[in-house]
């Protein structure tokens, strides 16, 4: 069976889809990082209908 490979989200490198690559789908630690910090940053995102709950008055006091 031939091995897998994906492209890395970050960088869109080649890369072989293993157990051995702790990184996987991302080629490296450093892709993997770069793609946390956007999440983290707010470039990502997941689309929802949702859209956020309404505050209650009480929580507000809270904060």
């Amino acid at each position: 069976m031939g091995k897998k490979v994906v492209i890395c989200p970050t960088c869109e490198k080649l890369v072989v889809w293993h157990d051995e690559n702790e990184y996987r789908p991302f080629c490296s630690g450093r892709c993997k990082l770069i793609d946390f910090g956007d999440w983290a940053a707010g470039k990502h995102s997941i689309p929802s209908e949702m859209g956020f709950p309404e505050v209650d008055e009480n929580q507000e006091k809270l904060q």
